[in-house]
């Protein structure tokens, strides 16, 4: 299982990539909440465009034996869900499965408070808290 040392983790399995010195940002799940997950068979966000705080739902996802929420680690607007998951676009949440830290982002967001960043945890603290 992967833990990437260039993110940061919820407890909830998310992960987020802040773009350095700027409050865009990319969100996704884990490679540990894809496994659990195993095959994604969908994937729904219809906030694009709304604000929402940290721990807010902002989609779903859904796999062949159950359907998870989607939590935002931090507050901030939804400006867009990734295309190549989309029906509308790629159509293939799968992606997620076979690359969760790359293509498989699911949301850009611009954050409203970079300093609450610190509050999630770094890929040592996630990786000993799945162990």
């Amino acid at each position: 299982m992967l833990f990437p040392s260039n993110l940061l983790y919820t407890e909830d399995h998310e992960w987020i990539r802040a773009e350095e010195g700027s409050q865009i940002a990319y969100v996704g799940i884990t490679d540990f909440a894809q496994h659990e997950l195993d095959e994604l068979v969908y994937i729904e966000v219809e906030t694009v465009g709304d604000t929402l705080s940290a721990g807010e739902i902002f989609g779903t996802v859904e796999a062949v034996k159950t359907t998870s929420d989607l939590l935002m680690p931090v507050s901030g607007k939804i400006l867009e869900f990734n295309s190549k998951l989309a029906e509308s676009g790629g159509d293939d949440p799968t992606l997620v499965n076979r690359d969760p830290y790359g293509d498989g982002w699911i949301v850009k967001i611009e954050m409203t408070d970079r300093a609450e960043l610190t509050a999630l945890l770094d890929a040592a603290a996630y990786e000993a808290m799945v162990k």
